[in-house]
């Protein structure tokens, strides 16, 4: 009987035991992502509170107030109106009288030519993440930035309509898919490689 070879099989085992890691990882978050996900269904229904200094991910859409000072910059995405129409959302980057920086979206408008006149004032709306984010890379790495929360505010700046209040269910919730999909592959490896010997045997 030929011995099993060293190295390969010490790389094999090696990629299977990190896919495994992987997945028991992504099962860990699941039950983290579950928690956090009823924490923000909570939240939709507490009295509005001023916007924090320091923001955790367990104010997600939990309603906050804010005051803008000025505007310093406006950017814009798509987004949706309370109805549901399609359009292009406004937001603007605030500075607080303290110095405090954060965004609000101001409104959907179908025109994408279209600039809001809004130069700040009271904000009153639910606390969501601003789009975009850190890159699979950065989050590889753990390097990933906290992503940079964002009010959703209730009443629109002058010409645009009032965005859709966020909702917990656009929460990714996909870590047991991914799971599988890690557990998967190590099977797949083992059984490639249990083949790949089966052969060399012969």
């Amino acid at each position: 009987m030929k011995r099993l070879p060293v190295l390969p099989t010490l790389i094999v085992l090696i990629a299977v035991a990190a896919m495994v890691a992987l997945g028991l990882w992504q099962l860990q978050r699941r039950a983290e992502k579950a928690v956090l996900i009823a924490h923000a269904v909570a939240n939709l229904d507490r009295p509005a509170q001023p916007l924090p200094a320091r923001i955790t991910d367990d104010l997600l859409f939990a309603r906050v107030t804010a005051e803008c000072a000025r505007v310093v910059d406006w950017t814009m995405g798509a987004g949706r109106t309370t109805e549901g129409t399609s359009g292009y959302r406004h937001i603007a980057t605030c500075v607080s009288p303290t110095g405090q920086r954060f965004q609000v979206d101001m409104g959907v408008a179908s025109d994408p030519k279209l600039r809001p006149v809004w130069a700040g004032g009271a904000v009153a709306g639910t606390l969501s993440h601003a789009p975009g984010g850190p890159t699979l890379l950065d989050r590889l790495r753990g390097h990933a930035p906290p992503p940079a929360p964002m009010i959703v505010s209730d009443r629109a700046a002058p010409g645009l309509a009032a965005s859709r209040r966020p909702d917990p269910a656009s929460l990714p919730d996909n870590h047991m898919a991914y799971a599988i999909q890690w557990f998967a592959f190590a099977l797949a490896a083992v059984i490639i490689y249990l083949l790949a010997l089966r052969r060399r045997s012969r």
